[in-house]
């Protein structure tokens, strides 16, 4: 097969059939597997180009795109990869490797920036559809071509480049570009989303707001912080998304992600025929137990009076150390003394020991319990990627940076912790009062509110206090976690090297 047809056919293969040829009807990423497709006849009526276009969307479905994205929070200080899904285990302690990366990190990715070039190589040239649909279809795409893009370079720094598909195998096999260029394309990229995309709610494709808040993270990634404060401002401005009020926790199971104000960006799921793949989260980190917080993080959430624990006047009580707490701890992590029940009365229990003392509660969906692998067909929540509370966060860190702190800082996190059923006071503005200490604090909101969702890793490396935060952790086995200056940048997989001669390693590996 060409090269240029490999990934996105292989991804067409599992796509979704499209039940509606309207530009506006998000169906068709809900319905069953296609199970046989023909190249020649390809790329000819509206109905190819939705299949072609639910087949881009498909490839959120692998690896850190998909249900696993939690498992980044374990290259961090927030939690342990009890099974080692991804090697992070090793990866914390200062084990990495070109032999021992876990290829989908880097062969993802790419998969689903072929499907993007592939397509948009190919769509121009229907007739049977209106070029208005072409070019909201076209910017979907750009949309999804940057995050994948950006992902790569916030793993790797500098990666190959391919604006357009490669004819050959051999074509393929170019040098890396810098990381400035990458990110220069992606922004380009999401300029033209940001300009074609409707500033609608969110209802299952990408639109204006999911453009702009990945183009914030980028500008946050940068450190330009003007450019993130307009973009997040506008985000807030338009008044389309908001807060959800109906539970925290309800925000990352299936039934109350449908029509959420607060997600703007996702990868979707649909029980039975699209379910999350694999074995899924209700089996690998329910059943299984392979996403345990450490104790760092759980000690992390304040009292409910807005106290740290460590504030004598917090009410803190050592004997009793999960009551009283912000609520969103006990609907992020299972805590002791709060276990699963089962529909009979008993308590579920892992099938392997709990290492931290701790499991991943968030996006875990009880109603389904007791969990095992009867469950996989049953195990469809979206993964939230990008989401309200986010942007808030976003525009809260950006403004800090750019003028210290100011009232609509202060609104910004107040409306994220004055969420129903979390209820935390509002922000202390004598104690954080100055642009450093309320950048501290931001960065603690932002680790609580988003803990278990795959932002942690990155957040630290843009930060520069990644090393220093795993120091602070020991593992199970008692070793003290560590970051090497070079592990800001990942090794490429010794595959890709040895496919690859002009690809040169990563410093350091």
């Amino acid at each position: 097969m060409n090269f240029r047809y490999k990934y996105i056919f292989s991804a067409m293969l599992a796509a979704l059939v499209l039940g509606s040829t309207s530009s506006c009807d998000d169906s068709f990423l809900d319905k069953e597997p296609l199970h046989a497709i023909s190249g020649d006849s390809f790329w000819e009526t509206q109905a190819d180009v939705d299949m072609a276009l639910a087949g881009v969307y498909r490839r959120l479905q692998s690896s850190i795109f998909g249900f696993r994205k939690p498992y980044l929070d374990t290259y961090s200080d927030n939690a342990l990869d009890r099974h080692s899904y991804f090697n992070f285990n090793n990866a914390t302690i200062g084990v990495i490797n070109p032999s021992n990366i876990n290829t989908s990190l880097y062969n993802e990715p790419y998969a689903g920036i072929a499907a993007c070039n592939y397509f948009l190589e190919n769509v121009g040239a229907v007739a049977a559809v209106p070029q208005a649909t072409k070019d909201l279809y076209i910017a979907e795409v750009h949309f999804l071509r940057a995050l994948f893009y950006f992902e790569l370079v916030q793993f790797f720094g500098d990666v190959i480049l391919y604006k357009v598909a490669p004819k050959t195998a051999e074509d393929a096999k170019i040098a890396k570009s810098p990381k400035a260029d990458v990110l220069a394309f992606v922004i380009e990229d999401l300029d033209d989303a940001i300009a074609k995309l409707p500033a609608t709610a969110y209802a299952g494709h990408a639109v204006k707001a999911s453009a702009q808040m990945l183009k914030a993270r980028v500008r946050l990634y940068q450190q330009n912080w003007a450019d993130a404060v307009a973009l997040t401002s506008d985000i807030i401005g338009t008044n389309t998304f908001s807060i959800f009020q109906g539970g925290y926790s309800n925000l990352f199971l299936q039934p109350t992600q449908q029509g959420n104000p607060e997600i703007i960006f996702s990868t979707k799921y649909l029980a039975p025929n699209n379910p999350q793949g694999g074995e899924g989260m209700l089996v690998e980190i329910g059943w299984y137990g392979g996403i345990q917080p450490y104790k760092g993080l759980v000690d992390e959430y304040e009292m409910t009076n807005g106290k740290m624990i460590t504030d004598p006047a917090s009410g803190y009580d050592a004997a009793n150390p999960y009551a009283k707490r912000d609520p969103r701890l006990k609907m992020t992590v299972l805590v002791p003394g709060d276990p699963y029940i089962n529909p009979d009365g008993s308590t579920f229990v892992t099938t392997d020991p709990v290492l931290t003392g701790f499991i991943q509660k968030k996006y875990m969906d009880t109603s389904k319990l007791p969990w095992d692998r009867s469950k996989i067909t049953v195990t469809d929540m979206n993964v939230v990627h990008m989401r309200y509370a986010e942007v808030l966060l976003a525009y809260a860190e950006a403004k800090n940076e750019v003028s210290g702190p100011d009232a609509s800082i202060y609104d910004a996190l107040n409306k994220i912790r004055a969420r129903t059923g979390v209820n935390l006071p509002a922000v202390d503005q004598t104690l954080y009062n100055t642009k450093e200490k309320l950048r501290d604090f931001i960065r603690h909101e932002r680790r609580i509110e988003l803990a278990m969702e795959g932002h942690r890793y990155f957040d630290l490396k843009r930060w520069g206090i990644m090393a220093a935060k795993l120091s602070a952790v020991k593992n199970p086995a008692g070793v003290t976690l560590s970051f090497g200056e070079q592990n800001n940048v990942l090794p490429f997989p010794q595959t890709e090297i040895d496919r690859n001669k002009n690809l040169v390693q990563n410093t350091g590996y």
